[in-house]
Order: C-alpha cells, then structure tokens, then sequence
C-alpha cells in the first residue's frame, strides 16, 4: 500500500487546495468565503476549509462541508451565536451538502504551545485556506510520530462517556444518523493513528485507514472496516452506537493508551 502524504523527508504534505474542489461545491465555498468575510468582519483573522471538499472527493447532498474559523481573540458568545447562524444559513440553501460544521477558537489557541501537536497540526497540515493570513507560516513541521498520535486522539476514554450521554439524549433518526457519522468518524480515524506511526504514513480516507488498521489488528478489521462504511453512509440504528461505545470503543482506548499514552490535559476544553 503506497504511504501518502508526507514528502521525500518524511514530513507531512498539506493536504488539499481550493484547486481541487469540485465544481459542484464552487459556489458553496464562495458563499461560504463572502458570508464569513461579512459575519466576523474585523474580529475574524483567516479562515480553513477541510475535509473532503478541499480534497476533492465530497460527495453531492451527501457530503458536509467543514470548516475553521481563527478570531483576533477567544471566541465569546455573539460570536459562538455568530457562528450557529452561519452554519445553518449554508445548510439550509445549499442542497450540495448535508450539513455544515465550523469550528471556532482564537488565534492564540490554535498557535499555543499546548495545541502544538493537535489543533496546530489539524490547521498546519489538514486546513486549505480560504481567507486571511495563513496560520500555518507560524507552525513547525510535523511527522506521523508517536507524539502526534498520543496529542490527537489519545483522549478517546475520556470523551466515551460524553458520548453515552448523547446516544442515551437522542430521540429522532436524524440525530441518530449524525451520531453515527460523527462517532464513526472519530474511531476510523483513532484507529488510523493508533497505528500510524507503525505505518508511517498519512491518510484522510477513511476505506484506507479502515484498511491501514486491519494489517496490524485483524481480529478488529472487520468492526473498522464497518465503521468506516457507515462513517460515509450513516444509519439511524441506535444498536450500532451502542456496539461502538461498548466494545469497539473502549478497546480501542486501551489499547492506545496502552502504546501512545493519554492526551496532555487541557485547561479549557472550550473553543477559545
């Protein structure tokens, strides 16, 4: 299996570009480009696409559109509300997508110290920019190493729980479907990082990483390659979230806290 994304050196090769959206989701993302531009005015910074949008490969009226937003300063209310409206107003008008997910912190955050290899990494090597200056020029360069993993997903068991939560709230299919996507999602990808360093490689696709895990798991390949599936077409049946947050979840926060370690606590888990 050929290891993409990272260059003669081993580094990560930003992934991405406003060239590779497709022609489907231009409109969209000039929509998207003038309303933030408008919404934040002189407290926004710059502005991301990620996801499978700027990589080409979004689906349409299938796929979301994905995006981060940095401010001047840690984002407070109005600006969280800001944010809500935006979102909703783009899924409402454009049909190319089922649904929009923006993420919101202050430039201060995405460039700490402590966000370096999480949030840092996220912007530096999986964000396309869309408007103002690139926050990446101020970040280091980053390799698929142990570090990596242990700061991006090494807080699966601490996030389960809040999962449960979730599952045990939802009352509609709808919710159920966007559960199963997002939860999916997540444990395709922890999956992935688990093994990445082993692997030595990057990928976003989430058939490959299903993939990519089951050389060094087997005997879980076939829960990942199911949970891959179903982050791309979600169903609405709360017995697959159940069997995710009980068995293939827990496992799988063992088992990488076991080789990467835990997560560096945060201060704030907010988005400031």
């Amino acid at each position: 299996m050929e290891h993409r994304g990272l260059d003669a050196y081993g580094y990560f090769e930003r992934e991405g570009s406003l060239g590779q959206v497709q022609a489907e989701f231009r409109g969209l993302v000039a929509a998207a480009r003038e309303r933030i531009a408008e919404a934040y005015g002189r407290r926004l910074h710059s502005a991301y696409l990620y996801g499978s949008v700027p990589r080409g490969t979004a689906r349409p009226g299938r796929s979301d559109l994905d995006l981060l937003i940095a401010l001047h300063h840690a984002p407070g209310e109005e600006d969280r509300d800001t944010t809500e409206a935006l979102a909703h107003g783009l899924d409402e008008e454009f049909a190319e997508i089922d649904g929009v997910g923006i993420l919101l912190y202050g430039k201060d955050r995405l460039l700490s110290e402590q966000e370096r290899y999480d949030l840092g990494w996220f912007l530096a090597c999986l964000c396309t920019p869309l408007l103002g200056a690139d926050l990446a020029e101020h970040l280091p360069r980053y390799r698929p190493d142990g570090l990596l993993a242990r700061e991006t997903n090494g807080d699966l068991a601490e996030l389960l729980p809040r999962v449960r939560e979730r599952i045990r709230d939802a009352a509609t299919p709808q919710e159920y479907r966007k559960l199963c996507r997002g939860v999916s999602r997540h444990l395709v990808r922890t999956g992935f990082t688990l093994v990445m360093p082993r692997w030595g490689g990057w990928t976003s696709d989430l058939t490959e990483s299903a993939e990519v895990f089951a050389q060094y798991y087997p005997e879980r390949a076939d829960q990942m390659r199911a949970a891959a599936a179903t982050a791309l077409d979600p169903v609405s049946d709360p017995a697959v979230l159940r069997a995710y947050v009980e068995d293939l979840g827990p496992w799988l926060a063992d088992e990488y806290a076991a080789r990467h370690g835990t997560k560096t606590a945060r201060p704030d888990a907010g988005g400031s």
